[in-house]
């Protein structure tokens, strides 16, 4: 699967979003998280290494303000009263940020070291792989995350279906962030430059979304989702003649760019703004990353 021409990209059949064919195993999938994700050279291409995490930790938590926002405005429950899972935790930098407003947070991961971190900052996480979501022995919880882990996943849909089923209270919220691919601007991107498409990445990607079809995704396991929003979306880099896919220096300039847009905004009070702006994007299927938050039918 590390060979980009042993697989295809097809739609899956009811859903619309796009799978790497043929499928790697669970133990190949677990190997590769456990083993290259969170360590060697390949968490220097993506936002997995902690020092990354870390050094952008303002940017990080504004985002994670306004998911508590929402949260608050969709459960109508302090967060003292909450119960938070994160599925695909890594470093449990957003738990951690979570517990600081009150609440009960949980996680697993199938990355030893990142686990064992967030277990010395006192998290209640596990080291465990992603195949079944019932880790916590039939426990429930209010709030269950998924943030940029359903594309990773070989049976996304599975796993929707276990957490409304078996994970989520009656009357909680999902909430789940994948990058946006095969957007307009990334497609126009790629031919400007005339790349490969860069975002397609087995054995790390097995899933390509985009708002529409990961709303489709969560309408058929059951669950309405009440609000979609975007992020930055980056490809407009590409598009002004910046091409940070060859040049990492690029990317690194463009990334502080983008953060320092959302730091100002945030200086400024303008917080309902970002929100608004990512709101239409997700309307338009644009943005870098699509969240959406849902309910059970």
């Amino acid at each position: 699967m590390n060979d980009k021409g042993n697989y295809s990209l097809k739609p899956h059949e009811k859903y619309g979003f796009l799978q790497v064919k043929p499928t790697p195993t669970a133990e190949e999938i677990n190997h590769f998280y456990a083993n290259e994700f969170y360590s060697g050279d390949y968490k220097n291409f993506n936002n997995s290494s902690l020092q990354v995490q870390l050094a952008d930790q303002q940017f990080w938590e504004g985002t994670w303000n306004d998911q508590a926002k929402v949260i608050q405005s969709q459960l109508a429950k302090p967060f003292c009263e909450l119960e938070i899972l994160d599925v695909g935790c890594g470093w449990g930098q957003a738990l951690l940020h979570f517990k600081g407003l009150g609440a009960s947070c949980y996680g697993f991961d199938p990355a030893a070291e990142a686990v064992e971190y967030g277990v010395s900052q006192g998290l209640n996480i596990k080291h465990c792989g992603v195949e079944s979501m019932d880790v916590f022995a039939g426990k429930k919880f209010d709030v269950v995350m998924l943030n940029n882990v359903l594309e990773h996943l070989a049976e996304p849909v599975r796993v929707i279906q276990q957490i409304r089923q078996h994970v989520l209270k009656d009357g909680g919220l999902l909430i789940v962030t994948v990058p946006n691919e095969f957007n307009k601007f990334q497609v126009a991107a790629q031919r400007l430059h005339n790349l490969e498409p860069w975002w397609v990445t087995p054995p790390a990607h097995l899933n390509y979304f985009s708002r529409t079809s990961l709303q489709a995704l969560l309408s058929g396991c059951g669950f309405h989702s009440e609000l979609a929003v975007a992020s930055f979306p980056l490809e407009l880099f590409l598009l002004m003649g910046e091409n940070y896919v060859n040049d990492r220096d690029i990317g690194k300039i463009c990334h502080a760019k983008r953060v320092q847009f959302e730091l100002n905004l945030r200086q400024l009070g303008e917080d309902d703004a970002i929100q608004q702006f990512y709101k239409a994007l997700a309307d338009a299927n644009l943005g870098r990353q699509i969240t959406c938050y849902a309910k059970v039918i």
